[in-house]
């Protein structure tokens, strides 16, 4: 089972850090008598697809990375005054005594903070979201790419490396994945459709509404019958 990746903008950040070229194995030249090593993030990070979104990403949405940084900027120029305000108070003889007037000025950063953290994400939205859904085009074609690479190799059983302990690296087929994912989807959407949401929030949803109709007392259908 190919698990969902979770479409955050740090979550797609942090499969990139995968993306280094000891992720992916080369392909072992010897058969693997019937059992394989996939590592689904480091084959998606790895993909063409992946690859090309995340250079065109900068581009199509450069207002919004451009407004995100200025805002961050001038947040920053906001809260430094007052982080070293805090900081010299505290280091001040009479901190003790002052320690009411200390905690009050942590609950003015801290209250900065989470709403610039709430600003700076609604700017980023659409550049989430299309993180997102770059990443759930390739996870939607993993399965297919898996299973032809399985049969290439005459593959029985494919493991993740959190399920393995030690593998030679015949066992390793990686490349063989990325090779067939790459065939499927050569490039990805990179702007998602108007009102489109990730997987998880679709299925969040449809929770959400399945569990309100539930509730809803169901209509009777015997009608009432009528005196004289």
């Amino acid at each position: 089972m190919i698990k969902h990746f979770k479409p955050a903008l740090a979550a797609g950040l942090a499969l990139a850090a995968l993306a280094a070229p000891a992720a992916i194995a080369p392909a072992a030249a010897q058969q693997v008598a019937g059992i394989g090593v996939v590592n689904p993030q480091a084959v998606i990070v790895n993909s063409t697809a992946f690859r090309t979104a995340q250079q065109q990403r900068p581009v199509t949405y450069k207002p919004q990375i451009d407004q995100a940084t200025a805002r961050r900027e001038a947040i920053a120029a906001q809260l430094q005054p007052l982080y070293e305000k805090l900081q010299a108070d505290s280091q001040a003889a009479n901190a003790a005594q002052n320690q009411a007037a200390l905690q009050q000025q942590y609950a003015q950063i801290q209250q900065i903070e989470g709403t610039a953290e709430r600003e700076l994400n609604q700017i980023l939205a659409p550049v989430q979201l299309s993180v997102a859904y770059v990443e759930e085009q390739l996870t939607d074609q993993l399965p297919a790419a898996i299973q032809a690479a399985a049969t290439k190799k005459n593959v029985t059983l494919v493991l993740s490396p959190e399920g393995v302990l030690y593998g030679a690296a015949p066992y390793n087929m990686n490349q063989d994945v990325l090779a067939e994912l790459n065939a499927l989807l050569p490039t990805a959407q990179l702007v998602p459709p108007q009102g489109w949401l990730p997987r998880e929030m679709r299925e969040q949803q449809e929770a959400q509404a399945q569990a309100a109709a539930a509730q809803q007392p169901a209509a009777s259908t015997t009608q009432p019958v009528s005196g004289r």
